[in-house]
């Protein structure tokens, strides 16, 4: 959860407290792209290129949940994508600090 919370604080440029839940994370996270669907899409677009949201699965996700607010949609995505880099990350780190040796 740290390091979800230090990577949303980098890549969005969002102020999250140390001990904040993952639902006050995906509250907050909504209420931004929210606020960029309104005011400034180019920069949603750009942010979920560059964080690399599957753009098929996010127009699945839209069309297959008309009624639910695309920004929590969205911001749903957005979590799911970054724990995966932060998981495939981890288990670089962790083959890294086996031995030459071993990694043969």
């Amino acid at each position: 959860m740290k390091e979800l919370i230090l990577v949303l604080r980098k890549d969005m440029q969002l102020e999250l407290a140390d001990n904040i839940s993952l639902e006050e994370i995906k509250e907050q996270l909504a209420g931004y792209v929210n606020d960029l669907i309104s005011n400034d899409f180019e920069k949603l677009v750009s942010l979920l290129y560059r964080v690399d949201v599957s753009e098929k699965k996010l127009k699945k996700m839209l069309n297959e949940n008309k009624n639910t607010d695309a920004g929590k949609i969205i911001a749903e995505l957005i979590i799911e994508r970054q724990a995966q880099k932060i998981k495939t990350r981890n288990e670089y780190k962790k083959r890294d600090d086996v031995s030459d040796e071993e990694k043969w």
